[in-house]
């Protein structure tokens, strides 16, 4: 099957209060540069679009030249919302791409045999996530200021990205949720809409987002040790 990776780096960052963050340097190269570099390495993607903002299409053209990019590549301008910026991405693929990743921008940190276990899993199941099994004791509370009810942490897993799928599952679960016109935090939640069941595939090594600014330490610390 054909292969894409469409990396999402429309966002503004609000958490962090930067609206930049992915251009932050770390390890010799902006943030986004690591997560480009990740999956132009990649045996198993072959073209990668990059959803960005219209202002920064030179920066990511210098950027190609800095992280010596190999594969073909595209820059799309991102939409409203991250749902919007991913199905402005998935029009700009290849029309023989069969299996496409979807990669926060600002997670530098995702391993060459993750990338490809997400393949694997979407080629066979339709759709898979890559996740970690969440070790913290969790709670529910209903007001915020109070616990409501305990959750059991062992049928819990924290989603990160790649976000694999077949590029027929992931249109037609984006369809459904501009059909409906509802804003969802990841793709694999528009995959609920169509009943498509997503395959987990468990993160063996640190795979972190830059969020706040205290995350900057922990991903150049694991960018440096690689």
């Amino acid at each position: 099957m054909n292969t894409a990776a469409i990396i999402v780096a429309a966002g503004k960052g609000t958490r962090m209060g930067n609206p930049d963050k992915l251009f932050t340097e770390v390890a010799g190269h902006p943030v986004v540069g690591h997560t480009w570099a990740r999956f132009d390495a990649c045996e198993a993607v072959a073209e990668i679009v990059l959803v960005v903002r219209q202002e920064q299409e030179t920066f990511f053209r210098k950027l190609a030249s800095q992280i010596k990019a190999r594969k073909p590549f595209k820059l799309v301008v991102g939409g409203k919302e991250r749902q919007d910026s991913v199905w402005n991405g998935l029009a700009a693929l290849s029309p023989d791409v069969e299996l496409v990743a979807i990669q926060d921008g600002a997670r530098p940190c995702a391993s060459d045999n993750l990338i490809k276990a997400t393949f694997s899993a979407a080629r066979e199941h339709g759709a898979a996530v890559a996740a970690q099994r969440v070790t913290d004791t969790v709670k529910e509370s209903a007001d915020g200021e109070r616990i409501t009810r305990h959750l059991d942490r062992s049928r819990l897993w924290a989603v990160q990205t790649p976000q694999t799928f077949r590029v027929d599952v992931i249109r037609r679960a984006l369809a459904a949720v501009r059909e409906k016109k509802i804003v969802v935090t990841d793709d694999t939640a528009a995959c609920e809409l169509i009943g498509q069941s997503v395959k987990l595939v468990e993160s063996a090594e640190p795979n972190p987002k830059l969020t706040f600014a205290e995350d900057i330490l922990v991903i150049e610390r694991l960018l440096r040790r690689e």
